[in-house]
């Protein structure tokens, strides 16, 4: 049997396996959209509003809902997933059959990436539906700034993995760094309406950057490139540390 055929069925069973874990899709598919349908209920949030540069809240809203989806996958559900193959030496074993570990990483961050994009398109079309918040105006743009904060959001889970000995060590980890991650992509502020400093200083941080670019490639620009340069040396960096600290074992 080929690789590229083992490789298809290692990342078969990694969806299927996905699908069976209620929680993992909830969170990642269904609590970011839930979150802006509460929020977008609130009449003050559909009205505009000065300190959010004229727009109303739920509109600012949108990028965060887009950008919990990776924080949640990225932080909580791929690091638990893999800490837990490795601590129960299921990529031990693996490593002796003609299945390459490096294809259940690369699965995990398929199946992963995938579900972030998922709960993205899902937010954005019921913001539009439900609150008429406006498309990206910029696509392509949007797209980019996206797929870059996906790959950056895997390579933080991948950081935490590699740290982490075990599943309760992984999930203290990814809980500790997902709310600092939350508050940089605007969870509990948006960064359009936050200070001037502040929001220079989140600019520079992985979901921060990505928050800005969405919100300039949602309003006709195209993401600054200041930003989406933030996300690739991100990427690069955190790719570099899970690469030095992953074991298989």
């Amino acid at each position: 049997m080929s690789m590229h055929i083992l490789d298809r069925a290692v990342l078969k069973t990694e969806i299927r396996l996905f699908r069976r874990e209620p929680g993992a899709v909830f969170w990642m598919l269904v609590f970011p959209t839930l979150l802006l349908v509460i929020l977008g209920s609130i009449p003050s949030f559909r009205e505009a509003d000065p300190s959010f540069g004229g727009l109303r809240p739920v509109d600012a809203y949108v990028p965060v809902a887009v950008l919990l989806g990776l924080i949640l996958g990225g932080l909580q559900g791929m690091p638990q997933t893999l800490t837990g193959y490795r601590e129960r030496g299921v990529l031990r074993r693996m490593s002796t059959t003609p299945v390459r570990p490096s294809a259940l990483l690369s699965a995990q961050m398929l199946v992963f990436g995938g579900a972030s994009v998922l709960s993205a398109l899902l937010a954005l079309a019921v913001g539009r539906l439900a609150f008429d918040v406006t498309l990206p105006a910029q696509p392509v743009g949007y797209l980019l700034a996206l797929l870059l904060a996906v790959v950056s959001a895997l390579a933080l889970g991948a950081v935490v993995s590699a740290l982490s000995r075990t599943t309760k060590i992984a999930g203290a980890i990814g809980s500790a760094a997902m709310f600092p991650a939350m508050f940089c992509a605007g969870v509990w502020l948006p960064v359009q309406a936050m200070p001037d400093l502040l929001a220079r200083i989140v600019g520079f941080t992985p979901f921060g950057a990505a928050a800005k670019a969405l919100d300039a490639a949602a309003a006709g620009d195209w993401p600054g490139w200041t930003h989406l340069g933030v996300l690739v040396a991100w990427t690069v960096l955190l790719t570099a540390a899970a690469s030095r600290w992953f074991r298989w074992e």
